[in-house]
């Protein structure tokens, strides 16, 4: 019986040396000290990128093509730190260049223990996976580590909500017929990039089946255009902070109804509910939509001739106003922010607008200005 017990103790310890991922999560320090060619799950915080054996960006990102993990989201030192080929599966939901509000995000990361940058690291990755309840952000999402809020530190309620105002007030504004190529680029499917993601009905689409025709996608008002009356003029009817691709048959459906929940089921959109008054989204998109909501309510405050957009707490609404203010709260909770909504919002930054949509970069802001 003793030979047996030594023989079964020798064999897991060989099968877990050469590549059997072992039962459970370790941490990132634990990593550290397994040996190569180990299949391992590690959580740890993302703490930067890694450009070679002793250097980690931890801001002003370069480069996709990695992460460093830590055991804690402030840590500096690269001793301490794991590094993660990230394959080109991964690089436009995970890499740090397109989505730096990742950082100090904990995430799980399944791959085989092998040195990168000569430093160690872990390779072949599987899969990559936020650990629910510890983003390592705000109440719901990863912080914006940024200077741009800067001048809004400290402030809450309408003091916070003039200052964000003031913060994202000036930007490049498009025309109506350029917003069909910038959806193109911030609505990409990260799994297939010939193709956009329509909001509403979660379907991916090519990116030039666009137009009015019953199978095309159209440019979707998340703020209705009719609450305010601004149709499609530049300003408010062309920021792609809340135009979305959507199926025109389901952009129809929508109207200008309010947000709340309840209602008969949208065939063309599984998850989705309506009735006269209201919309409700399916549960994926929750969350992006409160946000979009949140943004045009802060963005378009009244001042240089521009509409005063203000979110209501009722359905049924005309005029410049928009609800369900409770409703849309309670998604934005309900619904993190994610990787692409992360994405979207720093494509539209760098390359279009000029200017950050705050309660993706920040959620805990919704609650202290409403």
């Amino acid at each position: 019986m003793k030979r047996m017990f030594v023989f079964v103790f020798s064999l897991v310890f060989i099968l877990s040396a050469h590549g059997v991922q072992a039962a459970g999560t370790i941490t990132v320090g634990d990593a550290l000290y397994t040996p190569n060619g180990t299949d391992v799950s590690v959580e740890g915080y993302i703490v930067g990128v890694p450009v070679n054996i002793d250097t980690v960006e931890q801001s002003n990102f370069t480069s996709n093509y990695a992460l460093a993990l830590a055991d804690d989201a402030s840590e500096t030192k690269v001793d301490n730190m794991i590094f993660v080929k990230l394959d080109s599966e991964y690089r436009s939901q995970y890499g740090l260049q397109n989505n730096p509000g990742l950082m100090g995000t904990k995430i799980r990361v399944d791959g085989t223990r092998d040195d990168y940058f000569s430093h160690q690291g872990i390779e072949y990755v599987t899969l990559i996976s936020k650990v629910s309840g510890d983003d390592g952000g705000g109440d719901n999402g990863g912080t914006y580590t940024g200077s741009y809020y800067q001048a809004a530190e400290g402030l809450t309620g309408y003091a916070l909500k003039q200052s964000l105002h003031e913060i994202i007030d000036d930007h490049t504004e498009l025309s109506y017929s350029n917003v069909w190529d910038a959806l193109r680029h911030t609505d990409e499917d990260p799994s297939n990039p010939d193709n956009v993601l329509l909001l509403y009905s979660g379907k991916s689409y090519s990116k030039y089946d666009n137009g009015g025709y019953v199978d095309d996608w159209n440019r979707e008002h998340v703020w209705a255009k009719s609450h305010g009356d601004f149709g499609t003029s530049m300003g408010a009817g062309t920021d792609i902070h809340h135009l979305r691709p959507t199926d025109v048959t389901v952009n129809s459906a929508r109207g200008n109804l309010d947000f709340d929940e309840g209602g008969s089921a949208f065939y063309e959109a599984p998850g989705t509910y309506y009735d006269g008054d209201s919309w409700e989204p399916r549960d994926e998109v929750k969350g992006d939509v409160a946000r979009m909501i949140f943004y045009m309510a802060v963005r378009y405050e009244g001042d240089q001739g521009e509409l005063d957009l203000e979110i209501a707490d009722y359905v049924g609404t005309s005029g410049p106003y928009l609800g369900k203010l409770s409703i849309l709260k309670e998604w934005h909770a309900q619904d993190p922010v994610d990787a692409f909504e992360q994405n979207r919002n720093e494509v539209i930054f760098k390359d279009y607008q000029g200017n950050r949509n705050p309660f993706i970069d920040h959620p805990e802001y919704v609650e202290q200005i409403w």
